[in-house]
């Protein structure tokens, strides 16, 4: 019996499958052991250093309004760059040269350029020609470097989702008469957005985790930050790290899967085509925000 990526297992390889599975499971034992082991050398397994997280003053303290923080930035980017970065994407698949031209260098040059200079100059912009005040600066900048890096990521995103779809289904609304911007509208960014849907939420992401970027060199109070407030007050960075990441892994799963649910929502209506945007094309695990090359 076969699937179609490879031959179905037989009895040899599901033998070696099951020895291997095995390794690997007493392996990942074997080093959690030794994590753990060392942990607890360094006494940071002790009580005193987890007891903080179970009482309520340090949630309310540092890290609820930490997680406020990062979740209202990474929103805010979100809302701007997701529409922003619809606007580039049709800007690129435009018929007019000059508009193609014009919206691929915005692209490639936001793109080549780390999320982190993006901040700066965006917070020494709003020092130099703003009146925004001090203590909500750094927000404006870490909002301003997310949106002007991911709108041009997502930008390719749409582009590349677009162009993955037949050309058969241009050329079908064509011969019943559409326009151009009805083919778009009604045709074509309705199935793509099921191939854009995985790519777009791995950069939905990467935008939630960039705002500790903001936190560690612009002094944003975000959720990565109050590490060092904890730490200060209770003597464990360790254990606070790790609560944090926690954190971060909830958030971000969540996002996952509501996109999931919503991407098998999307392909029962039958709009997709079975399409598919790779993810690795734009860059989107890069948490340092360096561009990719052009596709």
């Amino acid at each position: 019996m076969t699937s179609v990526l490879y031959d179905a297992p037989g009895p040899r390889a599901k033998a070696r499958n099951w020895i291997y599975t095995g390794i690997f499971l007493v392996a990942s034992a074997a080093l959690a052991w030794w994590v753990l082991s060392s942990l607890a050398d360094k006494g940071q397994l002790d009580a005193d250093k987890w007891t903080p997280f179970v009482e309520g003053q340090v949630w309310t303290t540092f890290l609820l309004p930490g997680l406020w923080e990062t979740l209202k930035a990474g929103a805010i980017a979100m809302v701007i760059a997701l529409p922003l970065g619809a606007l580039l994407g049709l800007g690129r698949l435009s018929d007019h040269a000059w508009v193609r031209t014009a919206v691929g260098a915005w692209v490639e040059f936001f793109r080549a350029i780390p999320v982190l200079m993006l901040m700066l100059f965006g917070s020494a912009f709003f020092v130099q020609y703003t009146t925004v005040a001090s203590e909500i600066r750094p927000l404006y900048a870490v909002i301003t470097g997310l949106v002007l890096y991911n709108s041009a990521v997502i930008g390719e995103i749409v582009r590349a989702g677009v162009d993955s779809l037949p050309k058969g289904q241009t050329d079908a609304a064509k011969a019943i008469g559409m326009r151009k911007g009805q083919v778009m509208t009604y045709v074509l960014l309705p199935q793509a957005v099921t191939a854009m849907l995985p790519a777009l939420v791995s950069q939905l992401v990467v935008i939630l985790k960039d705002t500790a970027i903001g936190g560690a060199v612009l002094g944003f109070a975000e959720l990565l930050t109050t590490y060092r407030q904890i730490s200060a007050n209770y003597s464990n960075i360790i254990p606070t790290l790790i609560v944090i990441a926690a954190i971060y892994i909830a958030v971000n799963f969540a996002l996952t899967t509501f996109a999931s649910w919503l991407e098998g929502r999307l392909r029962k209506s039958k709009r997709s085509t079975g399409a598919m945007v790779p993810v690795s094309q734009f860059d989107a695990g890069d948490n340092a925000g360096g561009g990719a090359g052009a596709i």
